[in-house]
């Protein structure tokens, strides 16, 4: 069946951000290993669900399964709880921070303690402020976020193309399944014409003709006794121009060797070996003493005089025909209405059905959902071009606290000096000081905003992938939709009540998408037999039961003819006796498979003149290779004729040899083959009619049986394949919700929700880092003898004093 093909490829392809992708996936499963519920667990689950809907249940079925979703759900649960704890929490604890530091505390005194192990402590403190602000940029931070972000915009941006390309091959499901019905249709016609020719044949005439094909026999065996008189006339007028001229070449060759250039030294001994080898000169087949076949060819002439063939042809392609034609008229006419019924009612049916109607409506349909796709797409890109913003703006809040961390650590690391005292450090590294506590503020500002739509978003997207995609993947979202009584109370499935008003068919979201899935026909898919089905108008079996009927009574009289008269018979009888099987096969077999000559003249020419080439330069070399070139013009204008004559000589006695064998009992079966059909045609012609009537019967019927059993099959798998419809599902859910929205999503939260957790140990080590970084108001100061601590200087406020010593010299006083 005619078919076209679909653009739409409903695979989607992420490239590079796969990797964020399977990374999500797999903590995703960590927080919710709990396989998705199925089979008879589905159906308890959701008969709790309806009983409560409809307030039949107890207090305990609640209860029971409220902790049934919370067992479900609980790793859900555990970590949403953690975002709200971080965010209530984090804000209040940056609130304590800024009064505790108003008040001197917390690390709010400008005052720096010495330590021995200052710089270890302030290395490490930056090294892990480097280290947490690299990861919250780069590993599960701004980046991952950013990336996702902008991922999702990529492909709402792209989106229309593949949304046009589902539209199109909708477009060209509904087109082209009323060519395909018709094409279906259109092949009945060569159907019937191939069995209305059938039906012109006389099947009587073939019969007859089965009997008499040993006539062929004997037009074969004449040609083959023509073939071998000629052939041995040929043969024996050959050999004999042969053996005349090997002769002749034989003593020219003698007269040359007999020169006296061969008495030489040089000569003697390769003249010598010539002149031995002139005693293979010689014809090695003899045809002459071979009998001939001209007695045995005459016999069968004359039995060919009478032409059987014509004799039989006049008899059954003359009389036959017109007497079965004619007896059998009525039936061949009831015939050919039955298969004129059965192609009217085969287009009957196909305009009985509502095809063009529903593929008009769904057309118009179609049509009315794409211009409104058309129409909101526009705004679909604007209201997402909003979200990638407001997504960036998040981003950037990150990246703002990442800047001020960056620029601490850089003026810090810059500008500190190990040489000078914490009230002397220099601007660049107070600089860096300040910065690291901006980011400090800043995080505390802008972590609990971020923390709730973390939130938000990893509820959501994490639940769409765990209950829809995943079981949209292994087909366990379609059992849910399965699930009997689920969507009607009444309703066993609910996709049969919907399109047949009879929910116990058993037609199932899962079957139908799985068959579209794999292209079937949607007739086989949505179960369309229950509907209407094609088997009670392809059944040919009642067309055809009137028609046997009428072919059982069938009376034909054909006692008039004659196959084969007394002088047909004799002659048959005369050929058997034609001598064929005297002739002596193993004479000419024997002659036949001898060569031409007892040499190959060819070997010899060319080894004669390698002597030749011997033999000192001279008259007596270019003699010899004379002589070559003779012997080889010999090969090529006399043996090789002869060897095609044996050739033709050969297959005509095998053939004559085969003919031969047995060839009475042959002649005899034969005879009595045509006396059987005499007998037959006598007898029981009307049986014979019948029978064979009834075998092109059945053979024109098979035709049909074959085109029902194509059709069906076409219906079944081709016609209205269903693909398109498994595409849209596909793009729908599988693309657009799971792969462009949820797995963006879930990789946005996951990457800004990383970036969030890891600013608590950065604002720790940004606080602690921030005192080897700004310059203080006060220092410890020690006495370089007797190392007690003393007043410290003042740079515009009190003293303080240390009771603690480090034994830290002030290089003010050193």
């Amino acid at each position: 069946v005619p078919s076209k093909t679909y653009d739409t490829g409903a695979y989607h392809e992420p490239g590079a951000i796969g990797i964020l992708f399977k990374i999500v996936h797999g903590f995703l499963y960590l927080v919710q290993p709990n396989s998705f519920p199925q089979g008879k667990q589905i159906n308890h689950f959701f008969f709790k669900i309806h009983r409560i809907v409809l307030h039949v249940w107890s207090f305990c079925e609640n209860v029971v399964l409220t902790l049934q979703a919370i067992y479900y759900e609980i790793g859900f649960i555990v970590s949403a709880a953690l975002g709200l704890l971080f965010i209530l929490l984090l804000p209040l604890v940056g609130l304590c921070f800024c009064m505790c530091r108003c008040c001197d505390n917390c690390g709010g005194e400008m005052h720096q303690r010495q330590k021995k192990n200052a710089d270890c402590q302030r290395s490490c403190f930056a090294t892990f402020l480097f280290v947490a602000s690299l990861i919250i940029r780069q590993v599960v931070g701004v980046l991952c976020a950013y990336a996702a972000n902008q991922h999702l915009t990529n492909q709402v941006r792209g989106a229309k193309k593949l949304v046009n390309s589902n539209f199109k091959d909708l477009k060209i499901f509904l087109n082209d399944t009323p060519a395909q019905i018709d094409y279906l249709v259109s092949q009945y016609n060569t159907t019937k014409d191939k069995a209305l020719s059938d039906l012109n044949i006389c099947f009587l005439t073939i019969v007859f003709l089965k009997k008499i094909h040993f006539l062929v026999a004997i037009r074969e065996t004449k040609e083959a006794l023509e073939n071998v008189s000629v052939s041995v006339e040929v043969l024996q007028e050959g050999t004999e121009r042969l053996h005349a001229n090997l002769t002749d070449v034989k003593m020219h060759l003698s007269n040359t060797l007999n020169d006296s250039a061969c008495n030489a030294a040089q000569a003697a001994s390769t003249c010598n070996i010539i002149r031995n080898s002139l005693n293979q000169l010689n014809i090695n087949a003899n045809f002459s003493g071979l009998p001939g076949v001209s007695s045995q060819l005459s016999k069968v002439n004359d039995v060919l005089k009478i032409d059987l063939s014509s004799l039989v042809q006049k008899v059954s392609f003359n009389d036959t025909p017109d007497l079965v034609v004619n007896q059998t008229r009525n039936i061949l006419s009831d015939i050919k209405a039955v298969l004129e019924s059965i192609g009217s009612n085969i287009t009957t049916f196909t305009k009985t059905l509502p095809v063009q109607k529903i593929l008009a409506d769904l057309m118009i349909y179609l049509t009315q959902s794409e211009a409104y796709v058309q129409d909101y797409f526009p705004l679909v890109e604007q209201y997402d071009f909003y979200r990638w913003l407001g997504c960036l703006i998040l981003c950037c809040m990150l990246v703002l606290i990442l800047v001020f961390y960056y620029l601490g650590l850089l003026c810090g690391t810059c500008g500190y000096d190990k040489h000078a005292s914490p009230t002397t450090r220099g601007c660049i590294s107070n600089t860096g000081g300040n910065f690291l506590m901006a980011g400090v503020g800043f995080s505390f500002l802008f972590s609990w905003v971020l923390m709730i739509v973390v939130v938000l978003t990893f509820v959501t997207g994490g639940n769409v992938e765990k209950l829809v995609c995943e079981p949209f993947e292994d087909k366990n979202l379609f059992k849910i939709l399965d699930t009997p009584y689920l969507l009607n109370q009444q309703w066993k499935n609910y996709l049969a009540g919907i399109l047949f008003k009879n929910p116990n068919v058993n037609l199932t979201f899962e079957k139908v998408y799985s068959d579209c899935k794999e292209n079937k026909g949607i007739y086989t898919s949505l179960h369309l037999e229950y509907l209407f089905n094609i088997n009670e108008f392809l059944n040919i079996s009642m067309y055809t039961e009137d028609v046997a009927l009428k072919i059982e009574h069938i009376q034909i009289n054909l006692s008039k003819i004659i196959l084969l008269d007394e002088i047909g018979k004799e002659n048959l009888l005369n050929f058997s006796s034609s001598g064929i099987d005297g002739i002596d096969f193993s004479a000419y077999l024997a002659e036949i498979n001898k060569s031409v000559t007892k040499v190959d003249l060819l070997s010899f020419a060319n080894d004669l003149e390698a002597r030749a080439d011997q033999l000192p330069k001279g008259a007596l070399e270019n003699a010899l290779k004379g002589h070559a070139n003779n012997i080889r013009m010999i090969h090529n204008q006399q043996v090789v004729p002869l060897e095609q004559a044996m050739s033709t000589l050969n297959q005509s006695i095998r053939l004559l040899k085969r003919t031969s064998s047995e060839l009475m009992v042959k002649v005899k079966n034969v005879i009595s083959a045509v006396n059987a059909a005499q007998f037959l045609i006598n007898n029981n012609a009307s049986q014979v009619i019948v029978q064979e009537t009834k075998k092109y019967m059945d053979t024109i019927v098979g035709y049909f049986e074959q085109y029902a059993e194509w059709v069906k099959e076409s219906i079944a798998m081709e016609v209205a394949a269903c693909k398109p419809i498994a595409n849209v599902i596909d793009t729908a859910v599988d693309i657009f919700l799971c792969s462009y929205i949820t797995d963006s999503v879930n990789t946005f939260w996951f990457g800004l929700g990383g970036s969030s957790m890891f600013l608590i140990p950065a604002i720790i080590f940004a606080v602690k880092l921030s005192k080897y970084y700004r310059r203080m108001d006060t220092e410890d100061v020690y006495d370089d003898v007797k190392n007690i601590p003393m007043k410290n200087t003042e740079n515009g406020n009190n003293g303080y004093h240390k009771e603690h010593l480090y034994g830290i010299h002030n290089p003010v006083f050193t």
